[in-house]
């Protein structure tokens, strides 16, 4: 995940996120080795970033360039439609609230992501410059809505990003293509429940893992085994 940051001292480039449950899994289990999620922090780049993060300070600069690009659009518009919604955009920008905070249905945001506003992409405002960087991780995960589920057999421990709400053949999809083009079942435990077992056969004897079919939504903080047939 590309994050896009303004003001605040962090690093650049590729970071480990400093995932709790996966040093656990792999303390206990202990797998040949271990594969953590990176987040890529991009100072000040905006347009390829995936989220933003912001220092109050600075959030006015990036809401002015959405501010000039709405009022460019509105220059040359004529559908009434479109521009009740991109007025609502500008008063709250006006406001000084980024577009990711504007309440829209389905079709609003569509039509306001067409435009490739910048602070309708997932943005936190930090009151402090020095930032903890697993502060700034967790919350844009809050804010876009992201979650980790994990892998885990004797080879290695792996944590995986998706958005809430990810079905188990997407999720399967995720992890590698064959998996959700032969996706029979998944069976899921949580990272809780395992760390409380002493193997996945143990938590199975506990009843405490779960078979689910390929639309079943996956919570977050799930290890999950996929039986597939290619």
């Amino acid at each position: 995940m590309k994050v896009a940051y303004t003001g605040l001292e962090l690093p650049p480039g590729a970071v480990k996120y400093n995932d709790r449950y996966l040093s656990e899994l792999a303390a206990k289990f202990k797998p040949a080795k271990s594969a953590p999620y990176y987040f890529e922090f991009l100072p000040d780049d905006y347009e390829t970033s995936h989220a933003i993060a912001i220092a109050t300070d600075d959030l006015l600069d990036l809401l002015i360039l959405d501010i000039e690009k709405i009022e460019n659009i509105l220059m040359g518009m004529s559908g009434e439609d479109m521009r009740s919604i991109l007025d609502r955009c500008l008063a709250h920008l006006e406001a000084e609230m980024p577009l990711c905070n504007l309440s829209l249905d389905d079709s609003e945001e569509a039509i306001v992501n067409s435009f490739g506003l910048l602070s309708a992409k997932p943005t936190v405002v930090f009151e402090a410059p020095c930032t903890e960087v697993n502060q700034v991780c967790d919350a844009i995960l809050e804010k876009a809505e992201m979650m980790f589920f994990y892998t885990l057999n004797k080879q290695e421990a792996h944590a995986w990003l998706v958005e809430k709400g990810t079905d188990a053949v997407t999720c399967a999809g995720k992890i590698h293509s064959d998996l959700a083009r032969g996706f029979i079942k998944a069976e899921l435990i949580s990272c809780d429940d395992i760390l409380a077992s002493h193997s996945l056969q143990d938590a199975r004897s506990k009843n405490l893992t779960k078979l689910v079919d390929e639309d079943y939504i996956i919570p977050e903080n799930t290890i999950l085994e996929v039986r597939f047939n290619v």
